[in-house]
């Protein structure tokens, strides 16, 4: 039997298999896939994990706010932060002041929230978005809020090592810096990864496609997860898990 599921269940399927036993893993605001993504791996495979899951109590063991997260990912005791942008582009760059000009923008964003300095003490990043078109992944960011790369000279731990949106997968490559196609998931097909994204994907010969999920990672996400994010986030509990 063909298993049934919604795009965000496969995102957090594929965001929970990048979570190690063990790590120190932190999710920021508005990240209700990677949320799922994590708790996920927490209650399957990676028991051992500590996260840090902003909003949802259970997983947010921090008293005196925000600070007190950022002082521990500057000391190097988080291992994988999730960062998403309303732009990224070809070289990991993410983006979340401004489309536009930055001086007469069209549209205004909220801004980085630390995100930049995350990019930089992190060891592992993993980028995502929950929208894939070439308007959301571009050649060039229209303004740098997370940089993607930085000169020899300024210490960073890390840097993004993939990419997931609704599509595929992205894969980091150091040697050329730039954003390279992993894997494409179920159902869709090469040519609408290329069609909805904005920046070349070079000579693509065959690409794997994305493990889907299994019955067991998609009951955990149906049941548990679920309920655990039923406050934090309402709308998406309400629209992103496969009913029958």
């Amino acid at each position: 039997m063909t298993l049934q599921y919604t795009v965000e269940e496969l995102m957090a399927a594929v965001i929970s298999r990048e979570i190690q036993d063990g790590e120190v893993v932190a999710v920021g605001t508005i990240s209700p896939v990677p949320a799922a993504g994590a708790i996920l791996a927490k209650l399957h495979h990676a028991p051992g994990a500590e996260l840090a899951v902003w909003m949802v109590r259970e997983y947010w063991p921090f008293s005196e706010g925000v600070k007190e997260f950022f002082d521990l990912a500057q000391k190097g005791a988080v291992d994988l932060f999730f960062l998403g942008g309303a732009q990224i582009d070809q070289f990991g760059n993410t983006n979340l002041h401004v489309l536009g000009d930055y001086d007469r923008p069209k549209v205004r964003l909220p801004g980085g929230a630390g995100s930049g300095t995350l990019y930089y003490t992190v060891p592992r990043v993993i980028l995502f978005k929950t929208d894939h078109t070439n308007r959301s992944f571009v050649e060039k960011v229209d303004f740098v809020t997370g940089a993607g790369q930085s000169p020899p000279e300024v210490r960073r731990q890390g840097h993004a090592e993939k990419c997931i949106t609704p599509l595929c997968v992205f894969r980091y490559n150091p040697g050329t810096g730039r954003l390279e196609l992993d894997s494409v998931h179920p159902g869709v097909e090469l040519q609408q990864v290329v069609e909805n994204t904005g920046f070349d994907l070079g000579e693509i010969e065959q690409v794997p496609q994305t493990r889907a999920p299994e019955a067991e990672e998609l009951e955990i996400l149906r049941t548990a997860v679920k309920e655990k994010l039923r406050t934090t986030y309402p709308h998406f509990v309400q629209t992103a898990f496969h009913s029958a």
